[in-house]
């Protein structure tokens, strides 16, 4: 096998073991440990757990790669590959026990900008519907067995999905941008976890998705998904403080793309 299917299988691995603990701490009862960005952006004990189950596994079977994840930050490797994490993604909907929420891991390699990076593999895992979304560069993407691809025609509309920013300063401008992409929409989803969201559009259950402000962590997994897939994703104002991402097949990606530029 090439390197990049056995980084494919390890990661496919790891998120499997990382969501199955995450499950089992959700199961025992959260608890919260900190907030982030606001009083509404929380971490729970189990984010932690998980990202260190992570680094562990990684420090135990590839030691010389560097690492990027949301609740411990970087560290850096000496191969050129790169490991980037999200333990829980989807923190409030753990936390309120809604089951949209996945582990998110990316194998990347290049400088550790995700503009300038190139995916080698991904692995998406949701743990309440023991969902697991797998892809390697030039491998495809995989969803139990059958090989993914993106949605290419939406002639009743494009069924979207979207995230809001935790900041109620924010809302104001995300709403606009709804109201811009309303007008090619079939409807919207708004479930609170973006590497679910991408990986749906990889799937073919989404149509496409915008968001802005997502971390690396956030979308890393999900963009090598999608472009697997047969998709396109696209991060503009990229040296604003919330960048703004939008993924879809070639037709949605295009009109996305010109209805959220024009804003």
């Amino acid at each position: 096998m090439t390197l990049a299917v056995d980084l494919g299988a390890l990661a496919a691995d790891i998120a499997v073991e990382a969501g199955d603990l995450a499950a089992r701490r959700r199961a025992e009862g959260v608890s919260l440990a900190a907030t982030k960005s606001t009083l509404a952006d929380i971490v729970t004990d189990a984010d932690r757990e998980v990202e260190q189950l992570i680094r562990d596994r990684l420090a135990a079977e590839r030691p010389d790669d560097g690492f990027l994840g949301e609740e411990s930050g970087a560290g850096e490797g000496s191969s050129g590959i790169t490991w980037v994490v999200d333990p829980i993604d989807g923190t409030v909907n753990y936390a309120y026990g809604i089951p949209a929420y996945s582990v998110s891991i990316a194998v990347v390699e290049g400088t550790p900008e995700p503009d300038a990076w190139e995916g080698v593999a991904a692995a998406v895992y949701g743990p309440a519907l023991g969902e697991l979304f797998t892809a390697v560069r030039g491998e495809g993407a995989v969803f139990r067995g059958e090989r993914l691809a993106v949605t290419s025609e939406t002639p009743a509309g494009a069924l979207l999905a979207t995230g809001f920013g935790y900041d109620p300063a924010t809302h104001d401008g995300d709403l606009a941008t709804v109201r811009r992409v309303m007008t090619m929409a079939r409807d919207l989803r708004r479930i609170g976890s973006a590497a679910l969201d991408l990986s749906y559009v990889a799937a073919g259950r989404m149509d496409g998705f915008f968001e802005r402000g997502l971390k690396p962590w956030d979308f890393a997994a999900g963009r090598i998904l999608v472009e697997e897939a047969g998709g396109l994703v696209s991060r503009i104002d990229t040296d604003a403080p919330r960048p703004l991402l939008f993924a879809g097949g070639a037709d949605v990606h295009a009109r996305l793309g010109a209805l959220l530029v024009e804003g």
